[in-house]
């Protein structure tokens, strides 16, 4: 793994004796795109709020960036950007206004301005009054914000939310584009695996609280179990032989399926089928999505 950019350990937040937050470890490396994953009201958000020290943990440790956040808290909150929620503006003023009084707060240059709007291409709106923008223009503003302070972390909670399909695209490739283009880090939250997946390369998926599953999207993908599905020319009597060989399948609309048989065992199970005479007509892999795995993790059913 990279350099860690953020590295939690224990980290826990309790409201009226219930953890929001148990016992967190989160492990994200410099450059990655990570996908924090879970249903609403997994926890989500209270651990942002926690990395982002608008609350505090009620145990364990926080690292950005090398540095313990009790202790260099805005050292480290100088190299964050966030967009936690729904951004809020003054209606009445411009993209530009708008980032001018947060540049004002932050001391960066003016010309500041003009680069972050080129990032997320509102350079032609950016004298338009804030009111009149969609809510696809008013989440690139919220990240253009958030990109102000030249950031090394930016911290988006689900910054799709609400988006149409277009909406959602755009910002999609807007927070692909931050690590290669801009060197940065990003930590992306949401309940849609299907969204995250098109962005990050390592996903963290949490569940009342608990990290349940920390790794690549590739790793997900092959806790995916292989089935195989089978025409034949006469499927009952096909079952028949398959069970008395050992084979664990189950006959569904005239066809066989076969959940979680090795590769190894296919050819010996298509070949013994053609020597007792049977016609096989089609043969397809099965295998569960990466949303049915998921949800398998997060504890909800899929048939």
């Amino acid at each position: 793994m990279k350099q860690p950019v953020i590295q939690t350990a224990g980290l826990t937040k309790v409201y009226r004796g219930r953890a929001a937050v148990d016992a967190l470890n989160l492990q994200i490396g410099e450059g990655e795109i990570y996908g924090f994953l879970g249903p609403n009201g997994a926890g989500k958000t209270t651990t942002i709020r926690m990395l982002l020290g608008l609350i505090k943990p009620t145990s364990g440790s926080i690292r950005i960036l090398g540095q313990d956040m009790r202790s260099n808290k805005l050292q480290v909150l100088r190299q964050i950007g966030s967009l936690v929620e729904y951004p809020s503006y003054y209606g009445h003023l411009s993209a530009v206004d708008n980032l001018e009084a947060i540049r004002r707060i932050l001391n960066v240059p003016r010309s500041r301005i003009a680069e972050v709007l080129n990032i997320v291409s509102l350079t032609k709106e950016s004298r338009r009054p804030v009111r009149g923008f969609s809510l696809g223009m008013k989440q690139r503003l919220g990240i253009a914000a958030a990109l102000l302070g030249s950031p090394k972390l930016l911290i988006l909670d689900e910054p799709t939310n609400g988006l149409d399909p277009e909406g959602i695209l755009e910002i999609r490739e807007l927070i692909k584009d931050m690590p290669r283009q801009h060197g940065m880090t990003v930590l992306v939250s949401s309940h849609l695996l299907s969204e995250v997946e098109q962005m990050a390369g390592t996903v963290g998926i949490i569940r009342e609280g608990r990290m349940v599953f920390q790794d690549t999207i590739q790793n997900l993908r092959l806790q995916s179990a292989q089935g195989l599905k089978l025409s034949v020319s006469d499927p009952e009597k096909a079952l028949g032989f398959v069970r008395v060989v050992g084979g664990e399948c189950t006959l569904r609309e005239g066809m066989l399926y076969c959940p979680d048989i090795p590769d190894r065992e296919i050819a010996y199970l298509v070949r013994g089928l053609v020597e007792q005479g049977h016609d096989i007509y089609r043969i397809e892999e099965q295998r569960k999505s990466l949303e049915d795995i998921f949800m398998r993790i997060v504890g909800k059913d899929v048939s």
